[in-house]
């Protein structure tokens, strides 16, 4: 069989470049078995592009993660993704004959790294149509020119640290803290706002943003006080996570239950994430409540508590919607409440009702936080009680023949069991449903014989 032309060779390395790691893996598994010249040379290429991907996350890794946005949009230094490759073609280019030794011991690999990524810093400096073509956002463009080239300059001290930020993160001993305090003062030593940017840096490799706050506050033996830290060049994580969680508290009392039952997961998340971020901030740091943080601090509080607590409240009458019951005569004048078996099992009513539902058993944390778990306690047990003697009532009208569709009878103690599922009330659903599974109305003459038989 031909061998791939140079077009071919061109196009195709073309492509893998621009293919992410994951669809780069499940190609080289689909030509894996392939048989023919043409498939050697394209398994050839796809192990010399996973290769120089392998080495490129190695040089890179100090700045890896700040070439694509955070995941819990919280404000940080970040650059374009598709500057990532120029960035690393041309600096690697510079020096081919060291990229062999990228492959070799630890140590070596990491003295080769750094070097090469100071040619990066400097070709970011030189060349810098090359790495970040014009977007037409000029100002912005070169700012983060600046910021990248600065932080290639900071990234052989950063990678020093990269080790050490698990420890960091828990309870640092003595010893710990005084290494992350000379890191700090030795990137200030290279640049003024060294200390800065190489926290930047840590930051971007942290996936919960509010961790970040340990780390600064051990900068110092001040940092843990709002007036030394609020002068501090390193202001701006604090401020960056008060306002993450403004931006959730806006989002949490835009929500209404009801549609896509993933809204009510977002929902939840946000309330985690504000959770996380007000239990760390009362840990981490003495905030005055007349200073700008301490207010803003308590007004999201605030906010956020009052907004559970009507979610709560919403939680409550929207199972009555769901699962509503109806005045039935029993005799005379008398009558009582019974299960409505018309009621739909599916539908806007019912969809919020699973909503807040979900809701409410998911945010046990959250809801001590804000001062609402007193109040989610009691309206979990009384839903308990009540969903499960709606499943229990209904189950005994069709027992009893009174269920006109008992199919449908049934989908309404499904979805009692459903609806206890969600605020955790696990064997009381898992009762229903026993129950359930061996409910019907009376048989009739013929059914009774066939089933005696």
């Amino acid at each position: 069989m031909a061998e791939l032309t140079v077009a071919h060779r061109v196009a195709l390395a073309a492509l893998l470049e621009r293919c992410p790691d994951a669809m780069l893996r499940t190609v080289a598994a689909a030509v894996a078995p392939l048989p023919g010249d043409r498939a050697a040379e394209l398994r050839i290429m796809l192990a010399e592009e996973a290769r120089d991907r392998k080495r490129r996350a190695l040089v890179l890794a100090p700045v890896l993660p700040m070439f694509r946005p955070r995941v819990d949009g919280v404000a940080a230094m970040t650059f374009p993704a598709h500057v990532l490759p120029r960035l690393w073609k041309v600096a690697s280019g510079r020096e081919p004959h060291l990229l062999k030794r990228l492959d070799n011991d630890e140590a070596e690999a990491a003295v080769v790294a750094d070097r090469i990524c100071l040619a990066a810093a400097a070709v970011t400096r030189d060349q810098p149509a090359m790495i970040w073509p014009d977007d037409g956002d000029a100002a912005a463009r070169d700012q983060g020119l600046t910021d990248l080239a600065a932080c290639l300059d900071l990234s052989h001290l950063a990678r020093r640290g990269l080790p050490s930020l698990e420890v960091w993160l828990k309870r640092p001993d003595g010893d710990q803290i005084a290494e992350l305090r000379l890191l700090l003062k030795d990137c200030a030593g290279v640049r003024l706002d060294g200390a800065q940017r190489v926290l930047e840096m840590l930051f971007a490799h942290l996936d919960d943003a509010v961790l970040i706050l340990r780390i600064v506050t051990q900068t110092s033996l001040a940092a843990g006080r709002e007036g030394f830290l609020s002068e501090s060049e390193l202001a701006g994580f604090v401020d960056r996570l008060i306002a993450g969680v403004d931006v959730r508290a806006k989002r949490i009392a835009a929500f209404k239950p009801g549609g896509d039952l993933g809204h009510v997961e977002a929902v939840i998340a946000d309330l985690g994430w504000c959770a996380a971020v007000l239990g760390e901030l009362d840990v981490t740091l003495t905030l005055s409540p007349q200073s700008v943080w301490g207010k803003s601090v308590r007004d999201g509080r605030v906010a956020i508590a009052r907004q559970l607590s009507n979610l709560l409240r919403a939680a409550d009458k929207a199972v009555d919607q769901a699962l509503p019951l109806e005045r039935v005569q029993i005799a005379g004048r008398m009558t009582r409440k019974a299960p409505n078996l018309a009621a739909p099992v599916e539908g806007e009513t019912v969809t919020a009702a699973l909503s807040l539902l979900r809701l409410v058993g998911s945010v046990r944390g959250p809801a001590s936080t804000f001062g609402c778990e007193a109040d989610r306690r009691s309206l979990v047990e009384a839903l308990t009680v009540r969903l499960t003697d709606h499943a229990d009532e209904t189950l005994r009208m069709i027992n009893d023949g009174d269920a006109g569709d008992e199919a449908h009878a049934l989908a309404l103690t499904e979805l009692a069991g459903r609806c206890l599922d969600l605020i955790d009330a696990t064997e009381a659903a898992r009762t229903v449903r026993r129950r359930a599974a061996v409910a019907g109305g009376p048989l009739r003459d013929g059914e009774a014989s066939s089933r005696a038989a």
